[in-house]
């Protein structure tokens, strides 16, 4: 494909990477990106009965009304993301990232720690939805973020319920949760996601110090929840970088930003580019 060409040219000419990546980039891990409610329904049969979508059940409130429920939900999805591997394509970014003269930065919307995992610095990674592998209380008693150590979930999966003990708040007791945005959510502690972006914001001052062309790689991230396509796009603007962005179904850039569509999966159009 003529595409994938381009995108190695714009690859050869920069000396920074930007990735930005939704839940596409995880789909060839083996993870479900929850596309409409019957993808959602499809993961989880016990939820479909009960008719709640994915945005009703994404929401804090049942860790209230229905912790158990919550915690199935949640549990299973930090279960899922222990187990699984990152990609091929984690591994290519990281190596390309490494060769560039000013390195990396990881812009996700992603809550799954996949890239860590693939190790990539936590230091150049923003979780702007912040990580299902940190934990806060549930009232919030404390501004305290900590990290999910040892923890596992037994889930009925017939009932679609957590069995206790529940994760808690090693300070008041309460009903813990995963530090996540969440719909409708008023008590995230977004303090680490903020300190991350900090973070984004000198690195990307240092490459407009020193005159820096960085080129960005966006995979996976799809309309529904449009904070990554925006972001990607506002920064090729700002650097007048090119986009490439790879996804089987939403690939289409506006006319107004430099890119390059690739319509692919993200490790498919990642083997193919790198």
């Amino acid at each position: 494909m003529q595409n994938f060409q381009k995108a190695k040219d714009a690859i050869k000419n920069a000396d920074a990477l930007i990735i930005t990546a939704g839940a596409g980039m995880g789909v060839d891990s083996g993870l479900p990106d929850f596309r409409g409610n019957s993808g959602f329904w499809k993961e989880y049969p016990a939820i479909s009965h009960l008719g709640i979508s994915f945005a009703e059940m994404a929401n804090p409130r049942w860790f209230e009304e229905n912790p158990k429920l919550a915690w199935a939900f949640y549990g299973h999805r930090y279960n899922l993301y222990t187990e699984v591997n990152p990609h091929f394509g984690f591994y290519k970014l990281l190596e390309l990232g490494n060769k560039m003269k000013f390195g990396y930065f990881v812009f996700t919307s992603n809550v799954d720690g996949q890239f860590q995992k693939a190790g990539f610095s936590d230091d150049y990674i923003e979780e702007v939805h912040g990580s299902i592998n940190y934990m806060q209380c549930t009232v919030p008693c404390t501004s305290e973020i900590w990290k999910a150590k040892d923890l596992h979930i037994e889930i009925n999966a017939e009932l679609f319920e957590a069995q206790e003990p529940l994760p808690r708040c090693p300070k008041c007791g309460a009903i813990a949760r995963p530090n996540i945005l969440m719909f409708g959510d008023w008590n995230w502690l977004s303090e680490r996601s903020e300190k991350q972006n900090s973070n984004f914001y000198y690195w990307q001052q240092n490459l407009k110090k020193n005159n820096a062309k960085p080129v960005i790689i966006e995979l996976g991230a799809g309309r529904a929840v449009p904070t990554v396509r925006m972001k990607s796009e506002r920064l090729a603007q700002e650097f007048e970088a090119t986009l490439i962005r790879i996804n089987p179904r939403d690939y289409q850039i506006p006319s107004n930003v430099k890119g390059i569509e690739v319509p692919t999966g993200a490790l498919e159009g990642l083997e193919a580019i790198l």
